[in-house]
């Protein structure tokens, strides 16, 4: 039975993003040691992503140029169509794989299709590797990686553990401003839900004014923290790029290490590997005769409640913080210590919800208006970094463990890299994509990241003086 259903407004922002050297796909990584069965894969493929997720056999239409685009069942759906067997290039190595990953970054999708693909890609040493591509309007990264692993041993699916759809019209967690910036956007009915929701609540409870008073202040220095931030300039990693982009990442990296450090400077896994990623920027930047004092990125975070099951439909449901890194001539922990102490300013900032407010309201407007803000917002950041916590024991899809596990967001409007911080097994891996043309040799980032992180080690185990 045929169904069609309206695309949700961030979604729709992201189907709208695509630009020829800036495709909006996802794209994830797994390589393993032994050969992957195409058969058994395509079951699983089947049994547990395309049969109880519905974006993975659909198509998007148009019914016209002012209306939203729509989900519709692709009446010719194979899914053999989107599953590709290709032989790595020699000397099938990860460096032959880093080449291949980067080329299939800069194609787009086809639009007549349900949008992804999967490319299982043969003679990597002994093993193979798995390459799946798949349009950020279908789902945001985190939940590409949560889908990824219903098909691993370690994540056997439980059926009732997938939602329904949920019914239009839910309220945007933003407090106060979720009516004040829906009716700008012409979301009426959603504001005027919210607002008799918290008149109610006010009623109840007098008290709840102090709260949305709150809120609002939060709300306002969130959407001005965002609005204000200037500018990135242009440097050898922010500027005009091309289509050509390229891949790295480092090897796995033990988690025990990174664990310590945090440990030993009361920070966090994730402080210790901002600050080696932003050290590793410094590294490559002054090798290279330019210092900049600090380099501005944009961070997922991930709005969905935590232990909720994905929903059938998916879609987009995360924000944005917009945070600064200490580069310059910093030592390792002075570095490390900054990028504490900006991770905890931002800890309970309403950035997040805000941003993912704000594309919303870009998924309304005219693709001209969306094209504009997207500029506008492009430009404030020179990276875009995710850090995506993976399974802690090894898993196994089709029968064969899993080896490396990489999840890249795509780059939008004027960004020209993309981080990819994903710990599994006890290891943490860092990969980067840049485009060519500003970064051809994304294998030497790579390494500083790996060697920074090696010299915060070495200063934290130096005893006190």
């Amino acid at each position: 039975m045929s169904s069609s259903r309206t695309m949700p407004a961030a979604d729709t922002a992201w189907l709208r993003m695509d630009r020829p050297t800036n495709h909006m796909v996802i794209t994830s990584v797994m390589t393993f040691d032994e050969p992957v069965d195409l058969d058994r894969f395509r079951a699983l493929m089947q049994e547990r992503i395309v049969d109880p997720f519905p974006p993975f056999r659909r198509i998007v239409t148009a019914p016209g140029p002012l209306s939203a685009p729509r989900w519709a069942d692709d009446p010719d759906f194979d899914i053999d169509l989107h599953l590709h067997r290709i032989a790595l290039p020699a000397p099938g190595d990860r460096g032959a794989l880093e080449a291949l990953v980067g080329d299939l970054m800069a194609r787009g999708m086809e639009r007549e299709r349900p949008l992804w693909d999967v490319h299982l890609v043969e003679g990597l040493g002994d093993g193979c590797a798995l390459v799946v591509r798949m349009h950020h309007c279908i789902a945001d990264g985190i939940a590409l990686a949560q889908v990824l692993l219903t098909m691993t041993d370690a994540a056997e699916p439980d059926p009732s553990a997938v939602e329904r759809p949920a019914r239009p019209g839910r309220r945007l967690p933003l407090g106060p401003l979720a009516g004040p910036v829906g009716a700008l956007a012409g979301l009426g009915r959603d504001a005027a839900s919210a607002l008799l929701h918290e008149s109610m609540r006010t009623v109840v409870h007098p008290a709840r004014l102090l709260e949305l008073g709150r809120e609002a202040r939060d709300d306002a220095t969130a959407l001005l923290t965002l609005l204000t931030v200037p500018s990135e300039h242009e440097t050898l990693l922010k500027g005009e790029h091309g289509v050509a982009q390229r891949v790295a990442w480092t090897p796995p990296l033990p988690l025990a290490d990174v664990k310590a450090i945090a440990h030993a400077t009361q920070t966090t896994v994730n402080d210790v590997l901002l600050a080696a990623l932003s050290g590793g920027l410094a590294r490559y930047l002054a090798d290279r005769g330019e210092t900049e004092d600090e380099l501005c990125v944009m961070v997922p975070f991930n709005l969905r409640p935590p232990g909720r099951p994905l929903p059938a439909n998916l879609g987009n449901r995360f924000g944005l913080i917009l945070l600064a890194l200490p580069l310059g001539d910093r030592p390792p922990g002075a570095r490390l210590a900054e990028v504490h102490a900006r991770m905890r300013a931002i800890k309970d900032s309403r950035q997040p919800a805000m941003s993912y407010a704000i594309l919303g309201v870009m998924g309304r407007t005219p693709a001209r208006v969306q094209a504009w803000v997207m500029d506008l917002f492009s430009a404030k950041s020179t990276a875009v970094v995710t850090n995506v916590p993976g399974p802690r024991e090894p898993v196994r899809l089709a029968g064969v463990p899993v080896r490396e596990v990489l999840v890249w967001a795509p780059c939008a409007g004027s960004i020209g890299m993309s981080v990819s911080i994903f710990s599994y097994c006890d290891h943490v891996t860092v990969g980067v994509m840049t485009h060519a043309s500003l970064v051809p040799d994304p294998e030497l980032l790579a390494d500083a990241v790996t060697a920074e992180l090696g010299a915060l080690g070495r200063a934290t185990a130096q005893p006190s003086s």
